[in-house]
């Protein structure tokens, strides 16, 4: 294989940025290991103490990612962020207004490999905030996460919170609105999807978020993040391989699942865990009105997960030109 090394002369400014986003690879894929690790040091070095102060802390505080969490506007600030989303660069594109005074629950699709797109809108800078004033955005991640020492502690600053069912439910029964749930629709399953062009979503069977935003009665909003699917490569694993039947074996025994990626690297362009440099286009549609149902029908939960497909596809075909995608190409829903 030929390699492909980067330029000498590369301007300061796209260095920092392939740092920042060096640095957003390591929090996402280590990070939470090297806590755990830490912890362990700790537990069995002379200050075995720090452990059970934390352990305390982690009884008292166990519940919080499943309240709301502990947002902190200072982290989801830092320069860093503004870096990370300059490389691909990240946008957030407003199709419509959400009033403040409801709830929303936004569908974000597709889920890529690391959800680029829906951590640089939702988790760090002010684009949302500047588009959708008087909402809060809480992205819904694994709740396994939130089991990590001191990494809980980062994600929940960034504004994460967790994706168990106590958790949605408590951000979308705030009395006044305001709140918006980020679910990703299609979770650790449709990351083994994610090789570049792909248009596959795994939606059909996943209607647990449309009887949340009818017991709430919180507006659904569907979101496509154009590009999210071709910052890194896979290895090939179509369906019935062997490598797919393994990582599906996995993803259940796990709770989250193992994408064999690639894209590049620091200094070379050829190999590597970078993410390549593809411009992503988070678009967000314009809100289906749901009515609250406390004990919604399997007929009406069905009813409204088929509007919300109609109009994910709408948004995605009304949209698609402007990014690149072919005429001929549409969502594949499973």
């Amino acid at each position: 294989m030929k390699v492909e090394f980067a330029p000498i002369n590369i301007p300061l400014k796209r260095r920092i940025q392939t740092v920042a986003v060096l640095q957003w690879i390591f929090s996402f894929l280590l990070l939470g290991q090297f806590c755990c690790g830490f912890f362990v040091i700790l537990i069995l070095g002379n200050f075995w103490f720090l452990a059970v102060l934390y352990l305390l802390w982690l009884y008292l505080d166990w519940e919080t990612p499943c309240a709301g969490g502990r947002r902190s506007q200072w982290v989801r600030s830092w320069t860093v962020w503004k870096y990370f989303r300059e490389y691909f660069p990240i946008h957030l594109i407003k199709t419509s207004d959400l009033n403040p005074n409801h709830n929303y629950l936004l569908g974000f699709h597709p889920h890529g490999v690391l959800v680029a797109g829906a951590f640089g809108n939702f988790c760090t800078g002010t684009s949302f905030k500047n588009l959708f004033p008087g909402l809060t955005p809480y992205l819904h991640i694994m709740p396994i996460w939130f089991g990590c020492p001191f990494f809980r502690e980062y994600v929940m600053s960034a504004g994460m919170v967790s994706a168990s069912k106590e958790s949605v439910s408590y951000v979308l029964n705030n009395e006044g609105g305001g709140h918006a749930s980020i679910i990703v629709i299609g979770g650790a399953e449709e990351s083994l999807n994610a090789h570049p062009g792909s248009l596959t979503l795994n939606i059909l069977k996943r209607k647990g978020f449309i009887k949340m935003a009818l017991k709430h009665g919180a507006h659904l909003v569907p979101v496509f993040s154009f590009g999210e699917n071709e910052l890194f490569k896979q290895v090939a694993n179509p369906k019935g391989s062997w490598l797919r039947n393994i990582q599906e074996k996995m993803q259940k025994i796990m709770g989250f699942a193992l994408p064999l990626f690639h894209a590049r690297g620091v200094f070379q362009y050829s190999f590597g865990l970078i993410p390549y440099r593809q411009p992503i286009h988070t678009v967000v549609g314009s809100p289906i009105p749901v009515k609250r149902n406390l004990n919604p029908t399997t007929e009406e939960i069905d009813e409204l997960h088929a509007l919300y497909l109609q109009k994910l596809r709408q948004l995605f075909e009304e949209h698609k030109r402007n990014y690149g995608i072919p005429e001929h190409k549409s969502l594949i829903f499973e």
